[in-house]
């Protein structure tokens, strides 16, 4: 084997390496992301189930406020409803993200 030669193996060897190292960072980032998006994806799960949870609330109150007649029970009403709609609107702003 030639000096020449030798210096090719050399490099080829230590590009080898700097390839395997990339390749090593970049399978790790990939692990690192897959895990991410799992972790996302179970919150939205979690974050659907709670606004189906709150979507039923929403219509049952919305039925308790046509059968309610008093003023009081009326704002009371409101007021869970408003409460309600603002979870709603939390989840949806958690979705969207």
């Amino acid at each position: 084997m030639t000096e020449e030669d030798k210096k090719l193996l050399h490099t080829f060897e230590g590009k080898l390496r700097q390839l395997l190292f990339l390749y090593e960072g970049l399978r790790k980032e990939n692990l690192s992301l897959r895990k991410e998006i799992d972790e996302k994806n179970a919150e939205i799960d979690e974050l659907k189930s709670s606004w189906k949870e709150l979507e039923t609330k929403y219509i049952n109150l919305k039925s308790a406020r046509i059968l309610s007649i008093n003023d009081n029970d009326l704002r009371d009403t409101k007021q869970r409803l408003a409460k309600l709609v603002r979870e709603v609107d939390k989840c949806i702003a958690l979705l969207n993200e």
